[in-house]
């Protein structure tokens, strides 16, 4: 399915490069992993092919593509109950959807600025804006200051 050098989404840990696939032996099985380097903090995570293939490992939106859901991603309406909100909030991180998670992040932001966040969603805004950065960074074919410069100008439009 995949290739080593191709650039690919997991969900929850953001974008990065498959560095290799390798294949290893456990309980006398053998299963092949891809090896994906993470492109925010260096990240090195081994994923099987068939947890990839169910886990939602995707190949990275197009540049222009980016660029448009960072932009065009709003702010949606959310519960007042913080842990409904978080719970609604992380189901869709893990869906690896660029916009969803965009979603989250813009949501997030504007509540910060309209009221408190709770410790454990101002950590979930933080893995949004990673996993958002990490495909930025790989689409775009920038540095870390350069995508978060991107982002938040793709914020400030719809807030």
């Amino acid at each position: 399915m995949f290739n080593v050098g191709d650039m690919v989404v997991y969900p929850m840990y953001g974008a990065g490069v498959i560095e290799g696939i390798e294949e290893r032996v456990i309980d006398g099985k053998s299963i092949t992993y891809y090896i994906l380097n993470i492109s925010v903090g260096n990240l090195k995570i081994m994923v099987s092919k068939d947890k990839a293939e169910k886990g939602g490992l995707r190949y990275i939106c197009a540049a222009d593509e980016v660029r448009s859901i960072v932009s065009d991603a709003k702010p949606i309406e959310m519960s007042d109950n913080w842990n409904l909100r978080y719970k609604e909030n992380l189901e869709k991180l893990k869906t690896g959807d660029l916009f969803k998670i965009t979603e989250v992040f813009k949501t997030l932001i504007l509540r910060e600025r309209n009221k408190s966040l709770s410790s454990v969603e101002k950590k979930l805004m933080g893995t949004a804006k990673q996993i958002i950065l990490s495909e930025i960074i790989l689409s775009q074919n920038v540095d870390k200051p350069y995508a978060e410069e991107l982002l938040m100008n793709g914020v400030a439009v719809n807030l």
